[in-house]
Parts: structure tokens; C-alpha cells; sequence
């Protein structure tokens, strides 16, 4: 079957539209406020993008999940899901892991994006606390999605097309190990400096 069939066009462009919606939704929160930095305005742009995908993505697997399975059900959404378990079966069957591990994704790390925009915005001063929480749930979530499946061989992957290697898997999935480390970073450049001020004038 090639890999780039109907329904995988249906889903890429779904992507695109979540990356277009999250730069416009982004460029309206940050229009016209020039204390806030580049940077930042940056990382606000992740974190729309961030939520958008688990409010519409993520919270639609749920619902599929909790009420049938994907590879059982009809519709747009199913068929985005449907093409994603072409390279990663578990997600076509409701596999328990998957979905334990979404039924926390999706309200905490969802709520906190929402959070976490509010409080850049607002030059909160509890922004870097709950923005090292929310990239180490995002760096665990991805790890509990892979690490059973590497220690069990890799039987629901499948890495025999460039498309689902390098697009599905490494790509999207890549994009939620990057992006929290870059943000852990710039937490722990943030946190560390000011912390050893204080210290030391103690």
C-alpha cells in the first residue's frame, strides 16, 4: 500500500491546519506586548500548539478509546487516529498504557499549556515552577509511550516506510523531547542564577 494514500494526506494536513491555528491564535495573545520577549513569545507559540493538540487530538483518541477503540470506529477523527496506528499499532487498539497515560495528558498537561501562557503573559512569578512540572510530564509521557514497547522488541512499530519512521514517529514524537528540553533549559537559566544570589547573601 503506498504510504502516501488519501488518508495520509488527510492527516498531514491536519497538522498543518493545528500549526497555522497555533501561529495565529499566538501572534492575537501577543500582539502589541513588547515587554514580552522573543523568546518567550516562542515558547507561548509551542505551548498553543501544545494544547491544541491535546484538546483536539489527544482528547478525541480518549473518547475513541474509552467508548470502542479506533481501529472499531468511523469518522475524521478516527481516521487521523487510524493512520498514526499504521506506525504504532497500539494506538489503533486502546492499548492500557497508551490510554492511562492520556487520561492524565490531556486535562494536567493541557490545563497547565493554558496555565503556562497566562503566566508568561502576566510575568507571573510561579511561571518556572510549573513549566519544569509540565516538560518533565511531557518528557515521562513520551518515555512510558516507547520504553515498553523498545524492552518488548518493537513488535507494534512499523518502520518500513520513510512516512512512518521519520514523519510519524521520530518527527511528531521528537518535537515532545526537544522542545521540553529547550524549556528545562531556559527554566534552569532562569531559576539557577537567582536561587545562588540568594544564597549566598544569606
Amino acid at each position: 500500500m503506498d504510504a502516501l494514500n488519501p488518508r495520509a494526506i488527510k492527516s498531514l494536513a491536519f497538522a498543518t491546519v493545528q500549526s497555522v491555528a497555533a501561529v495565529g491564535l499566538t501572534y492575537l495573545l501577543v500582539n502589541g506586548r513588547k515587554k514580552v520577549s522573543f523568546v518567550d513569545k516562542l515558547a507561548i507559540l509551542w505551548l498553543v500548539y501544545d494544547a491544541i493538540v491535546h484538546f483536539t487530538l489527544e482528547a478525541a483518541f480518549l473518547y475513541l478509546s474509552l467508548t470502542s477503540t479506533v481501529n472499531d470506529s468511523e469518522g475524521f477523527f478516527a481516521d487521523i487516529w487510524k493512520e498514526y496506528a499504521v506506525a504504532d499499532a497500539r494506538w489503533g487498539v486502546s492499548d492500557p498504557t497508551i490510554v492511562s497515560l492520556e487520561l492524565i495528558t490531556v486535562p494536567f498537561n493541557g490545563g497547565l499549556c493554558i496555565l503556562l501562557i497566562y503566566a508568561i503573559l502576566c510575568d507571573k512569578p510561579y511561571r518556572h515552577f510549573w513549566q519544569i512540572v509540565l516538560q518533565v510530564c511531557e518528557l515521562y509521557g513520551g518515555w512510558m509511550t516507547f520504553c515498553p514497547e523498545w524492552v518488548s522488541g518493537n513488535k507494534n512499530l512499523n518502520t518500513s516506510n520513510p512516512l512512518y519512521l521519520w514523519v510519524y514517529l521520530v518527527f511528531f514524537n521528537g518535537l515532545w523531547v526537544v522542545v521540553p528540553i529547550l524549556l528545562l533549559w531556559q527554566s534552569w537559566v532562569a531559576v539557577v542564577p537567582t536561587a545562588s544570589k540568594k544564597l549566598k547573601g544569606q
